[in-house]
């Protein structure tokens, strides 16, 4: 096997120490990083500014620091002499190629830089290196030096300080409470059936995460493929360890400290999530279970018969012949295109799942084995033979999506599903990758895979290093494949497995859950954290996978899942039925209800998604996110509540912490004023907040009114789901429609919360293709104002882009009025409600509207 490739520093550039004590600090020219002759090479030296970095050298081992941007720097630590190659499959080029100019500084104790955001001290004792930002404050700092070599292999171990404040949050799909402080978690994507709280490894591979220290936010990312580990000072007090069975050390570190700006600076690393068709935020319905073309025909008939709001049908591996990707059981579905069609004219896309193991059939005309045999397409043993091993059709081969034409030779095999048959979006599930009878559910981790990748040199490298990527390259592979297609369509593509960086390609979900309540409460952080690592695009199977839920916790997780990303009812085929009208119709009727309320906020879902998708700032997010400031000097909000978030900037969904439990429970409800989303009317009968610890109540916090949190009393109902509006917030909203593909009747309803900075957005495009790109989009900026003398004046901006959306008016309906106002002509008023709404034009002008 190739060993990986490594960038040589030239003995020449670089100050050698004879000693464990970093003696001076010299700027090195190696490949890629720009550098100044010599700078500070004493204590007493005057600091001056450099171009990007520094690297250092103790002993053997060698340090490279460099600052990508002013609040982004990455630190690289090679071995013998060397650097790891400098490639990246999460990191995208441009990042890795950026710098910014920075100023040196030498002191007795340490070396190192500055930046307008950070500052990077590297000991002269260990070579530890500690990153602050502008205020001082340590992000990160190393106690034993930059890294600890694994004696036994080829491995390390990073140890960082935990200061006494801290709090850490991400990881991906991790199964838990929000906060990781005080755990530890192995990465390895791992097929996880049936899994429960404390079970890790789980499907994804994410090694990002927020660290919280002092008020401010800063984040932390690992590109590491092999498995690693973050303990987060369960084994010791105080101490983050770090740790990896190989590859390379090299770290990110974002300075913050405003959490959303962690968030941009990770999509600017990693990658913005894909942009998703507007189809894909309806409501889709799933199971591993419909058998034949009959049973599929008749769930999407009983949804449209029942006017249950619907956009997509899904389906598992039932529709194959004996479960060989690429293939339609003629017996079981005689009429393949045509069903597909047929749910297209009535408003459903279909989604078909498609494993990425392929069956082993020599001589039998399956097309996929044929032509990726020929074109030597699939993973090899560790002596060179095709690997083999038993999945769902039996034995199997796997491609080898490290290399580009691999991939390549995927996306074609979509072509007849795609382009004939009019499959919307495809699913690849199986990808950590999942093998049967072996116990540790994988293949051999000495199998062979060959990188041949643009910026990357061409090898050959063992699972070890590949495991982890390989869920991420096959949804790169089908997005890709599916793109060259359809060039002018986004994709859909829901992969279960992957790596950092993986948003850019889809969509991803929870993996097999299970059908209780627990799986139901900690749904909420786990999509959050879904979020916080790139995957904005997430959701949960509705009603969990595995097992059959109760009548009342469907209803309960259909509530709650209308007000996340991705909204798919999905169930194993072992498990009862879950469909929405399961359970009677007073059930069906609360599930029609919240389903049709994610319909109706549409306009608003959507100009959500295209901001995560511009900006990498998640559409459901923690507390924090939203409201930096938190609880006592900073602390995070989530801590009071992990049964809360926020979806966008203007929506608190406050779900039952103990969702199976009767009693009363207490929303949390950050700084400012708050409306209730179900009537519109402020929220009153607030009471201070407060603070639990292990030993009971510590505090409850003084109420010095929108200045502090609060609390509100909530006795739950199976019908209902709290769900507040932040004051000063503007949302748009549509009449009720079977289908995205159905145009809204009347005029779009923009609803106003006055308070203060009171702000929203209102975006569209087509809905499909990538015309947004190039101008045909609309955007449009609202905002309102409360007077002193209580009016509210309205503004809706003229809309940027080209696109013509298909409302022609706006209803604006004024919340939280205590009398009828005057100023608007035809302006009504609901004294019940509590508001006022008026019609106006949308005319592409800019507007204003003040009712007094």
């Amino acid at each position: 096997m190739a060993p990986a490739a490594q960038t040589r520093i030239p003995s020449r550039h670089v100050i050698a120490f004879a000693t464990t004590s970093w003696l001076a600090l010299s700027a090195v020219a190696v490949p890629g990083v720009a550098t100044a002759d010599s700078v500070a090479a004493g204590p007493a030296a005057v600091a001056q500014a450099l171009p990007s970095g520094m690297i250092w050298r103790l002993g053997d081992m060698v340090l490279q620091v460099t600052a990508l941007r002013d609040d982004v720097v990455r630190v690289r630590v090679g071995r013998n002499g060397s650097l790891p190659e400098d490639a990246s499959w999460a990191v995208l080029p441009a990042a890795r190629r950026a710098s910014v100019a920075v100023t040196g500084f030498s002191t007795a104790d340490a070396v190192g830089f500055s930046t307008r955001a950070l500052k990077v001290a590297v000991s002269r004792r260990d070579g530890g290196v500690t990153v602050t930002d502008r205020t001082g404050r340590v992000l990160l700092s190393d106690l034993d030096g930059a890294m600890v070599p694994d004696r036994r292999g080829d491995g390390f171990t990073m140890t960082k300080s935990i200061p006494d404040d801290a709090h850490y949050f991400g990881l991906g799909d991790k199964f838990g409470p929000l906060d990781r402080l005080g755990r530890s978690f192995v990465m390895w994507n791992t097929d996880s059936y049936g899994y429960q709280e404390g079970q890790d490894p789980l499907y994804k591979d994410i090694p990002f995460f927020i660290g919280y220290t002092k008020g401010g936010y800063y984040g932390m990312f690992l590109d590491n493929s092999w498995r690693t580990s973050f303990d987060f000072g369960k084994t010791r007090r105080g101490e983050l360890a770090i740790g990896a069975d190989g590859g390379p050390v090299d770290y990110y570190v974002l300075a913050g400290p405003d959490p959303k700006d962690v968030e941009r600076a990770y999509a600017w690393l990693t990658g913005t999530p894909a942009m998703q068709p507007l189809w894909t935020l309806g409501f889709q319905q799933s199971r591993w279970g419909y058998p034949t073309e009959k049973d599929v025909r008749a769930i999407v008939a009983r949804l449209r018969h029942d006017r249950i709001p619907t956009d997509a049908i899904w389906l598992d591996i039932d529709y194959q012949q004996h479960y060989r990707p690429f293939t339609v059981d003629a017996k079981t579905f005689p009429a393949f295109g045509k069903m597909v069609s047929d749910f297209t004219a009535q408003g459903v896309h279909t989604v078909a799942i498609t494993d990425l193991h392929i069956a082993d059939l020599p001589n039998a005309g399956y097309a996929p084995y044929d032509s990726g045999m020929a074109q030597d397409r699939f993973v090899k043993t560790a002596d060179g033979k095709p690997y083999v091993a038993p999945v769902w059709p039996g034995p199997t081969l796997f491609p080898d999506f490290t290399q580009a034409a691999t991939r390549a030779w995927w996306g074609t095999l979509y072509r007849q599903f795609y382009l004939q048959d009019g499959i919307s979006g495809f699913w690849n599930d199986m990808d950590e990758p999942a093998i049967f009878d072996t116990p540790t559910k994988t293949m051999p981790l000495d199998n062979r895979h060959r990188i041949d990748e643009p910026g990357f040199a061409a090898r050959v490298a063992s699972h070890r290093e590949i495991h982890n990527l390989y869920g991420m390259q096959n949804h790169r592979a089908t997005y890709e494949g599916l793109l060259a297609l359809k060039p002018d369509e986004r994709p859909f593509v829901m992969t279960r497995a992957s790596y950092a960086g993986g948003q850019r390609y889809g969509v991803t979900w929870t993996g097999d859950n299970s059908s209780t309540w627990n799986h139901l409460r900690l749904t909420i952080p786990m999509l959050e954290s879904l979020g916080l690592g790139g995957f904005t695009f997430s959701g949960a199977d509705i009603g969990g996978f595995a097992g059959s839920a109760s009548a009342n916790l469907l209803t309960k997780w259909i509530e709650v899942a209308m007000f996340t990303p991705i909204a798919r009812d999905h169930s194993d085929e072992q498990s009862l039925p879950q469909e929405p009208w399961v359970g009677g119709t007073a059930q069906e009727d609360i599930r029609r209800r919240f389903i049709e309320a994610r319909y109706r906020l549409l306009p608003y879902l959507y100009t959500v998604a295209e901001e995560a998708a511009r900006t990498g700032i998640p559409m459901m997010r923690p507390l924090f996110m939203e409201f930096p400031a938190g609880l006592l000097d900073g602390t995070p909000l989530d801590l009071a509540t992990d049964s809360q978030f926020m979806l966008g900037r203007a929506l608190m969904v406050a779900a039952p912490p103990s969702p199976e439990s009767p009693g009363p429970y207490s929303v949390t409800l950050p700084v400012g004023g708050w409306y209730d989303y179900w009537t519109g009317k402020p929220v009153t009968n607030l009471k201070p907040l407060s603070l639990w610890g292990a030993g009971g109540l510590f505090m409850t916090l003084k109420d010095t009114g929108p200045t502090a949190p609060h609390t509100l009393g909530i006795t739950p109902r199976l019908d209902q789901l709290p769900v507040f509006v932040r004051a000063g917030s503007i949302i748009p909203r549509q009449n009720l429609v079977q289908s995205t593909g159905e145009t809204p009747a009347g005029p779009l309803q923009l609803d106003v919360y006055p308070g203060a900075d009171c702000q929203g957005s209102l975006y569209a495009d087509d809905g499909h293709s990538f015309a947004f790109r190039h101008g045909a989009y609309s955007r449009t900026a609202l905002s309102c104002t409360l007077e002193a003398d209580h009016g509210v004046t309205v503004t809706i901006g003229r809309p940027e882009g080209s696109f013509q959306p298909w409302w022609h008016s706006y209803r604006i309906v004024v919340h939280g009025l205590a009398h009828a106002p005057r100023g608007v002509a035809g302006a009504t008023y609901d004294g019940a409600a509590g508001s006022a709404s008026f019609v106006v034009p949308a005319n592409g002008t800019a507007a204003t509207y003040r009712l007094r």
